[in-house]
């Protein structure tokens, strides 16, 4: 099983990261993980740091003439906005020194990590809660899971991604996107998805309701407020099988449900139509079984005439497309203050402003794209796992024969 750890602060000096776990042979560049850093930094709404930030993954480890050896994978992206930051952020976060003539921090935010942070590593400064809270971490976060993200290419399976809602603008309804993305599905899997949501400002699959979005936006910055939303992380190619139901911590819509809410302010995340499901009748909601060429965008014999499912039945794969929906708050740091508590005098004053965004739905959205590749990866291996691709790839080609009667050989999917 792939394991991953992150290391780092927001204003230090780099962000560093290790991946455990991943087979030997998988092939490997730096590229394979620089154009999904440079998706990250997409939307509209972005702040100040997109501007002074070049994210670059550098390789340390693991790695062997574009080939993974087996052994643990080191990562580095150095904080470009170490040597331009402004607010000399790298000398307030310094590794040595006493700290001394260095002002701290003591409004929290409400909405952040600042107060419970502050209270349960019993900091007088906010400072460390806000650096390693914040997600600039989820770079590093991107950069792991782009590893599992290759792994599941060489066997066909591709993760895109594509936002719904951007505050109070967006599509209200599945039905509203669902045959444009499914058109998309059909033409080339989730990497068809997530490039044409890449044309768009906002990653949205419609030019009038990027329009929209923009406009949105650029109002609520005058308001000095700011905005959460909506975004759809799609998986193709996933056999039937992956995930179980024999235990609740296999069951993979559970894994993917915190997969999702482990990203920085997202609140909440649904599995297929999960949400309006509950307001439906079950002849309204479950997925009807069709066989042969019926079939469209799955995998396998068997189909599903629709996917409100979300291509997940008993916690395991069915074959159709995986989806999961993720809901972001807005972003804390807020342009005009709120109210807060200094933690060192106790008085009621306004929050400080911090740089943030007016919204990173749509880099959110490529997170997503990233935690939910590296919780498929894991299902994959637990399935047809080896100690290298070769062994893998025989274990899934003895599955794809023994089910379908023929021998799947895709190309990488990107």
């Amino acid at each position: 099983m792939i394991r991953y750890l992150t290391s780092g602060e927001s204003h230090g000096e780099a962000i560093v990261g290790v991946v455990e776990g991943v087979p030997a042979r998988l092939p490997l560049t730096p590229d394979d993980i620089n154009t999904h850093l440079a998706r990250r930094w997409l939307g509209y709404g972005r702040g100040g740091r997109s501007k002074i930030e070049n994210d670059k993954v550098h390789i340390y480890s693991g790695v062997r003439f574009s080939e993974t050896l087996g052994s643990p994978i080191s990562f580095r992206i150095d904080n470009g906005a170490y040597e331009k930051d402004k607010a000399g952020w790298p000398e307030k976060m310094a590794v040595d020194g006493d700290g001394a003539g260095i002002e701290k921090v003591t409004l929290p935010r409400p909405g952040h990590a600042d107060l419970a942070g502050l209270q349960k590593y019993e900091f007088e400064d906010i400072r460390p809660v806000i650096d390693r809270s914040s997600a600039r971490e989820t770079a590093m976060r991107v950069a792991c899971c782009s590893v599992a993200r290759r792994l599941l290419n060489e066997f066909g399976i591709t993760v895109g991604s594509h936002v719904v809602r951007i505050g109070d603008v967006g599509f209200d309804e599945p039905e509203d996107w669902v045959e444009r993305r499914n058109a998309l599905l059909r033409d080339g899997g989730a990497r068809a998805l997530y490039e044409a949501a890449d044309e768009s400002a906002t990653r949205m699959l419609d030019d009038d309701m990027t329009e929209r979005c923009i406009e949105h936006i650029e109002d609520t910055k005058k308001q000095r407020d700011s905005l959460g939303g909506i975004y759809e992380v799609v998986v193709t190619g996933v056999p039937p099988g992956l995930g179980s139901y024999v235990h609740w911590d296999r069951r993979l819509d559970g894994q993917l449900v915190q997969a999702i809410c482990s990203i920085q302010a997202q609140k909440a995340a649904e599995v297929g139509d999960g949400v309006r499901n509950a307001h439906r009748p079950g002849s309204k909601v479950h997925d009807p079984i069709i066989h042969g060429d019926e079939r469209d965008v799955s995998t396998g014999p068997y189909a599903r005439r629709r996917n409100h499912a979300g291509g997940i039945e008993g916690g395991t794969t069915n074959g159709m497309p995986i989806i999961v929906r993720g809901y972001m708050k807005p972003i804390p740091t807020l342009i005009k203050p709120l109210d807060s508590v200094d933690t060192e005098t106790d008085e009621a004053q306004p929050t400080r402003y911090e740089r943030s965004d007016i919204t990173s739905v749509p880099a959110a959205s490529t997170v997503a794209e990233a935690t939910v590749a590296y919780t498929i990866a894991n299902a994959f291996l637990e399935k047809y796992g080896g100690d290298s691709l070769p062994a893998i790839r025989r274990h899934w080609e003895a599955d794809e024969e023994a089910r379908t009667g023929e021998t799947n050989r895709p190309d990488d999917a990107g």
